[in-house]
């Protein structure tokens, strides 16, 4: 096929490849006077060439960039945003990349089409959170290539992402789980269950209690502060039941000289991923049972409503502002004495 001056040209390659049509531009001549090229990429048919150069002629890009896999783009991403986050936010895109990618490490950015994004997303067998992370993952890589010149069209743009389904449901632990969780604390004062029930008879979310600090925790008085929050609600003295104070007292005398209250098993700070994956998992493994970490709260809130506790002393336990009418909002000034009471209730 004749091409203008300057437009490139698509040629089939010798022997027997399995993309065996080329789509190629001069950048310039050699010494001798032979065309130098840059290739655009390589092509199953024909056609598929044809269409990948007029692209290029349509959106130019930098032909330099062009071999550049989803792996390469995924380290020059990571080493640029990195540090601009926190642990856990590196933390669940690397857990993205690693654990639900791995289909598109060697393929060319400049190749990967909607269809290669939605694959990934359908066959992710992990519920509608992870499916989010996937495309979010996707969408700043996308920024990335586009910003420098990989790609010319950000196709993560067209994901269609599934619907919610009733999975996401949050079920509280029965009166018969709790007690099956205690009478393994009576055996063996395991870390694994103590981390639970401190969930269970406070209503703290889980991140709130992996990054509680020592000098938060106040044990003479029964409470605990929780001083940074997404909402104004959540700041807020969360009561320690009396059947927990041993375990807050355990850990508060484990390793003095840290910071944070709890700690993993290398004596680090505790990543939320690291902590699903090597304490809540196993644990809900071999008790047989079938819980999330956010599923303790609801049952904190299940326990107190059981209990007849006052639904405005509820909110103010598990930070929730709810619908406060005026009349509630008056308690918010209460003492935590009052929600002292109510926890040991439950």
């Amino acid at each position: 096929m004749q091409y203008s001056n300057g437009y490139g040209s698509v040629i089939k390659l010798s022997k027997n490849r399995r993309k065996p049509f080329a789509a190629r531009k001069t950048v310039g001549w050699s010494n001798e006077g032979k065309q130098l090229y840059k290739y655009i990429g390589y092509y199953h048919t024909q056609k598929e060439a044809n269409i990948a150069l007029a692209d290029y002629n349509k959106n130019p890009y930098d032909l330099n960039n062009a071999k550049m896999t989803f792996c390469d783009v995924y380290e020059k991403w990571s080493t640029e945003r990195f540090p601009q986050l926190n642990k856990n936010s590196i933390s669940s895109y690397k857990a993205t990349y690693h654990n639900h990618c791995s289909q598109l490490y060697d393929v060319c950015f400049i190749e990967i089409k909607t269809s290669h994004l939605q694959v990934v997303i359908d066959q992710c067998n992990r519920g509608h959170a992870t499916k989010k992370n996937i495309k979010v993952l996707f969408c700043q890589l996308y920024d990335y290539a586009m910003k420098n010149d990989i790609v010319s069209k950000n196709y993560s743009e067209f994901i269609i992402m599934p619907k919610k389904t009733l999975e996401n449901e949050k079920i509280p632990f029965s009166n018969d789980e709790i007690k099956t969780l205690w009478d393994i604390i009576k055996k063996e004062n395991s870390d694994y269950v103590q981390i639970s029930l401190m969930l269970i008879y406070s209503g703290l979310r889980i991140s709130e209690l992996l990054n509680l600090k020592k000098r938060h925790v106040h044990l003479d008085k029964q409470y605990i502060e929780i001083v940074h929050s997404k909402t104004q609600a959540g700041i807020r003295k969360v009561p320690i039941a009396k059947k927990t104070l041993p375990f807050f007292d355990s850990w508060m005398n484990k390793r003095t000289e840290f910071e944070f209250l709890l700690f993993n098993k290398k004596g680090d700070y505790f990543l939320y991923n690291h902590y699903l994956k090597y304490y809540w998992i196993p644990l809900m493994e071999i008790v047989h049972m079938e819980h999330k970490p956010h599923e303790t709260r609801h049952t904190t809130i299940s326990l107190l409503a059981l209990s007849n506790t006052n639904p405005t002393f509820t909110k103010l336990i598990v930070g929730h502002a709810g619908a406060m009418s005026m009349t509630e909002k008056i308690y918010t000034h209460i003492e935590v004495e009052p929600l002292i009471e109510a926890i040991d209730k439950i």
